[in-house]
């Protein structure tokens, strides 16, 4: 076969470019195509975004350990509030008057807030004037009844004298009538039953007046007896009164520092200061001794199983942020006590003694207490649970 020749054979191909002209050829796909990779770009963002949500809130889970947890977790930290005190310390109240209804009573004397005092130290004065000049009365009646009671027995001491001379006088006339009636022989019968008229007589009379002295010495120590105890029960007022008087003056039972309480006073609450009146039975004032302090804290019931005395803790005043001070855990409390928002959660109280001192950490302070959970059997197997070193 002959081939054809080149010139009759058709030109499938596209002809050179020209100088100067590009020619593209017209793709009718590629706008579908660039849609397709733009979602699938969106559905990639949207994965990756599922997928870092759910590992942060793994994450966050993982990181957050449950109550549980936190308290079997070796080294970690269980925090609580709670409140500044001083291991030794004395309140003292107004004085509460033996015998006496007073209203309130005025301070004169007041020691100052932060006074450093010792043991017998004047703290605090009140008015007593009324309680003095009641002693006084007392005393006045008091000696009354004593020069009474001395008059009485005076006066029963001579009426004894005088009735026994005539127990005596009567006996003697006993005595001489038994003897004239011994002579009815030798004289007449007429004298004979005078004699006899004059022994009974002298008999009647004499055991009439054994009787009555009897009566009378009764009688005298009975009035006696009520003028000594009219005596004696004033003698007691009188010993009241001085008492209620001394009770005007309250001395230091301690060594330490001197803090005024908040109380209720004329309309506001405040601390007391001199010339103001306090009711009787109110605790307006302590001596603290500043060298041993503690803190009073409330722990519930799902923490206070992670507690043990001796722990270590560290405690923050929150008046200042900047002292912390090492203690421990002193006591816990075997017996709860109800909570503040619900009677169904419990609370314990726990003791932390604080170790060290200073000018500032005084009683009635806010405080924040750390305390140091140690590591349990729980624990480790926990750990060990999940891969760690026991």
């Amino acid at each position: 076969m002959h081939s054809a020749p080149a010139e009759l054979i058709p030109q499938t191909e596209s002809p050179p470019d020209r100088p100067g002209i590009h020619l593209e050829p017209h793709d009718g796909g590629r706008p579908t195509k660039r849609r397709g990779w733009l979602v699938a770009l969106a559905l990639a963002v949207a994965v990756v975004l599922v997928a870092a949500i759910l590992v942060a809130r793994r994450g966050g889970t993982s990181q957050k350990p449950t109550a549980t947890e936190s308290t079997n977790n070796p080294g970690s930290m269980l925090r609580l509030k709670g409140t500044t005190e001083a291991v030794q310390s004395r309140a003292l109240l107004a004085p509460l008057l033996e015998g006496q209804q007073v209203g309130s009573l005025t301070i004169i004397h007041l020691a100052p807030a932060g006074t450093r005092v010792k043991k017998g130290d004047l703290l605090v004065e009140f008015d007593r004037q009324a309680q003095m000049r009641d002693y006084f009365d007392k005393q006045a009646e008091y000696r009354k009844l004593v020069d009474q009671v001395a008059e009485e027995q005076a006066k029963e001491n001579a009426a004894r004298a005088k009735d026994e001379t005539e127990l005596k006088q009567a006996d003697d006339s006993l005595l001489k009538a038994q003897l004239e009636v011994q002579k009815a022989e030798i004289v007449s019968r007429i004298d004979a039953e005078k004699n006899q008229e004059t022994l009974d007589e002298a008999k009647a009379a004499s055991d009439q007046l054994k009787e009555t002295f009897d009566l009378k010495r009764k009688a005298a120590q009975a009035a006696i007896r009520i003028l000594e105890i009219q005596r004696d029960r004033m003698q007691q007022t009188m010993l009241h009164a001085q008492g209620n008087s001394d009770l005007m003056q309250i001395h230091s039972p301690i060594d330490g520092i001197v803090v005024l309480n908040t109380i209720w006073k004329q309309g506001t609450m405040g601390e007391v200061q001199e010339g103001d009146q306090v009711r009787p039975g109110v605790p307006f004032m302590q001596v603290v001794n500043p060298a041993a302090m503690q803190v009073r804290v409330l722990a519930n019931q799902q923490d206070f199983p992670s507690l043990q005395v001796g722990q270590a803790a560290r405690v923050r005043l929150d008046a200042y942020p900047e002292m912390v001070f090492p203690a421990r855990v002193e006591q816990l409390a075997p017996i709860a006590e109800n909570g503040s928002f619900s009677s169904r959660l419990r609370q314990f109280a726990v003791i932390v003694s604080i170790e060290g001192n200073d000018p500032k950490l005084m009683p009635d302070l806010s405080a924040a207490v750390d305390v140091a959970l140690e590591v349990t059997r729980d624990a480790n197997a926990h750990q060990v649970g999940k891969g760690g070193t026991p």
